[in-house]
C-alpha cells in the first residue's frame, strides 16, 4: 500500500503539522519507512542519519506550537553528499578515500543551518559521483543510483541521489548543487523541478567562498514550483565574509508563484549547439510542446539565441578551471586523510582530470577566467536586445543507461567526453552565472522524463518562477508517478 504522505510536496506536509493533523515524528517515521523499503533498489541515500533525525523530530513534536519562523517545521529532508556540510555528519563527496577514512565534518555550512532553522529534519545524505564530475551518479565508493522511472537508467548527476529520492517519494525535497548542470540534468531525467539560482544567491560559507571558479551553486530539487520558490526564500542571501553576492530580490520568491509575468519575449534555441552533437527527437519535442503553450498564454516566441553559445573557447576555459579545481580538491582530500592522494585513491576519470589541472600554468587559469568573463558579456548582450527568457532543451539526449558514461583505466576521459550531450545547454549558464530552471514536460516512449530549460537574465529568478508556475498549470507533472514510488 502506498504512503499518502509521499504524494505531498513539502509545503503540504508543513501545513499538516501546522494544523495539528500530523506531528514531525509521524512525518519522519513515515519517510524512514519509505527509505528502508525503496532505497535498496534506488541507491539514493548513502549516509543515513536516522537516530539524529528521530531525536530532532521528537524534540519538535514535544513543542506546544510551531514557531512562526520555521515554515517547514518537521518536514523530512535529505542533503546531497557534496556541499551542504553538517557538523557531526560525514561528507565524502563520492570519494572512496573519504569513505574509508570515515571523514566527519566539524562545522555546519550556512546552508545547513538555514534549512535546520526553517524546521527541516535532515535524514542523511544522498549519492553523488566522485567530486560531482559526471552527469550520472555511479561512484565506485557507493555504487549507482537508479532512475525510479526505469531502474536500468541513470538518475542523472551530480545530484542524482537527491533527484531519485524525491522522484520516488522518499522525501518531498532534497538538497542539490550545480556546477555544469547538476541540478537541472537530474531534475530533467527524474521528472522534477530543478532551479539553478543566480551565482552567489546562496552562500557557500563558512567553509568556502566559491566552488569551481564561481560556476557552482546550491539549491534543491522539488516536485512543485512553490516548494522551489519557498526554499529559495529560506536559503538565499549573503553571509559575513562572502567574496561576492547576487543582487537582492525586490520581494520574497514565493509570491512570484501565481503572479502574472506579463507578455514576454522568449527566444527559442532548439537545435544542437555544436556540430558534433545530435539533438534527440524527444528533447526537441519537449521544447516544441512548451513553445506552443507559451504562445497560447500570450508570450511572443521567436527562434533566437545568443550567438556566443556556439563558441568553442568557453568550453575549453570551463575544462581548465574545473580541472584546476579538481587538482586542488585532491590536495584538500589529502589534508583530511593525512597523506597524499594517489591514483589508487580515486577513480580513473578523477585522476585524469586532476592531471589536466596540474598541467595548467597559473597564467593559463587567468586566461581561462578572462575567456569566461568575455563570454558572459556576449551572452548578456542578447538579453539587452529585449529578450526576457531563453527556451532550450535541458539535455540533448534523454537519460543514459547505467554504465554508458563509465571511464575505464585505459581510457580515463571517456566518460567525460561522452557526457557532452547532457551539459550542452546547461554548462554555459554556470559560466555566465545566470539563473535557469528545468521543468518536466515530456517523456520518451519507454517512460523516461524529458525536461525543458528556461534561462533568465542575471538575478531574475522571479521571472523564471512566474513562468514556471504557468507551465506547471498546463503540465501537472506532480501527478505522474514513476514505476518505483512510495
Amino acid at each position: 500500500m502506498s504512503d499518502p504522505l509521499a504524494r505531498l510536496d513539502a509545503t503540504a506536509q508543513a501545513e499538516l503539522v501546522r494544523r495539528g493533523d500530523c506531528t514531525p515524528s509521524e512525518l519522519v517515521d513515515a519517510a524512514l519507512r519509505r527509505i528502508e523499503k525503496l532505497n535498496p533498489q534506488l541507491g539514493a541515500v548513502i549516509l543515513p542519519a536516522f537516530d539524529r533525525a528521530l531525536a530532532l523530530a521528537a524534540e519538535q513534536t514535544a513543542k506546544r506550537s510551531v514557531p512562526e519562523n520555521a515554515p517547514f517545521f518537521g518536514v523530512p529532508f535529505l542533503m546531497k553528499d557534496l556541499g551542504g556540510e553538517e557538523a557531526g555528519a560525514g561528507c565524502h563527496r563520492g570519494m572512496a578515500a573519504l569513505k574509508r577514512a570515515a571523514w566527519i565534518e566539524k562545522q555546519d555550512s550556512y546552508l545547513a543551518v538555514r534549512l535546520r532553522n526553517a524546521g527541516f529534519v535532515s535524514l542523511g545524505r544522498t549519492n553523488t559521483p566522485e567530486l560531482g564530475l559526471l552527469p550520472t551518479t555511479e561512484p565506485a565508493a557507493y555504487g549507482p543510483t537508479h532512475n525510479p522511472w526505469n531502474l536500468d537508467f541513470s538518475a542523472g548527476g551530480s545530484s542524482g541521489g537527491s533527484a531519485a529520492a524525491v522522484a520516488a517519494g522518499l522525501v518531498a525535497v532534497a538538497h542539490a548543487s550545480d556546477g555544469g548542470g547538476s541540478i537541472r540534468i537530474p531534475a530533467a531525467h527524474c521528472g522534477l523541478v530543478g532551479l539553478k539560482p543566480t551565482r552567489a544567491r546562496n552562500s557557500f560559507g563558512p567553509l568556502a567562498g566559491e566552488r569551481w571558479g564561481g560556476f557552482s551553486c546550491e539549491h534543491v530539487v522539488t516536485r512543485s514550483v512553490r516548494d522551489c520558490a519557498a526554499l529559495l526564500d529560506i536559503t538565499n542571501g549573503p553571509m559575513p565574509g562572502d567574496p561576492y553576492c547576487a543582487p537582492a530580490p525586490s520581494r520574497s520568491y514565493l509570491p512570484e508563484v501565481g503572479t502574472d509575468p506579463g507578455r514576454l519575449r522568449i527566444g527559442v534555441f532548439a537545435r544542437a549547439p555544436r556540430s558534433d552533437l545530435e539533438l534527440h527527437p524527444d528533447c526537441a519535442a519537449a521544447v516544441a510542446k512548451v513553445a506552443r503553450q507559451l504562445e497560447s498564454l500570450g508570450h511572443h516566441l521567436e527562434e533566437s539565441h545568443p550567438a556566443a553559445l556556439e563558441e568553442p573557447e568557453p568550453l575549453r576555459a570551463f575544462v581548465t578551471i574545473v580541472s584546476a579545481s579538481v587538482a586542488r580538491a585532491l590536495e584538500v582530500t589529502g589534508e583530511r586523510i593525512g597523506r597524499v592522494v594517489t591514483p589508487d585513491d580515486v577513480e580513473p576519470l578523477t585522476w585524469a582530470v586532476a592531471e589536466l589541472g596540474r598541467g595548467r600554468a597559473a597564467a593559463d587559469y587567468i586566461a581561462a577566467v578572462e575567456v569566461v568573463h568575455g563570454f558572459g558579456r556576449r551572452v548578456a548582450a542578447w538579453w539587452q536586445k529585449g529578450f526576457d527568457l531563453l527556451l532550450t532543451p535541458t539535455t540533448a539526449q534523454p537519460a543514459p543507461r547505467l554504465g554508458e558514461l563509465a571511464s575505464p583505466p585505459d581510457d580515463p576521459l571517456r566518460g567525460y567526453m561522452r557526457a557532452a550531450p547532457y551539459g550542452a545547454y546547461t554548462m554555459a549558464f554556470n559560466e555566465t552565472g545566470q539563473p535557469a530552471i528545468s521543468l518536466p514536460v515530456h517523456s520518451t516512449a519507454n517512460g523516461l522524463p524529458v525536461g525543458v530549460h528556461l534561462v533568465a537574465a542575471f538575478g531574475r529568478e522571479d521571472l523564471l518562477l512566474r513562468v514556471a508556475a504557468q507551465i506547471e498549470q498546463v503540465f501537472p507533472w506532480a501527478e505522474a508517478r514513476p514505476a518505483l514510488f512510495a
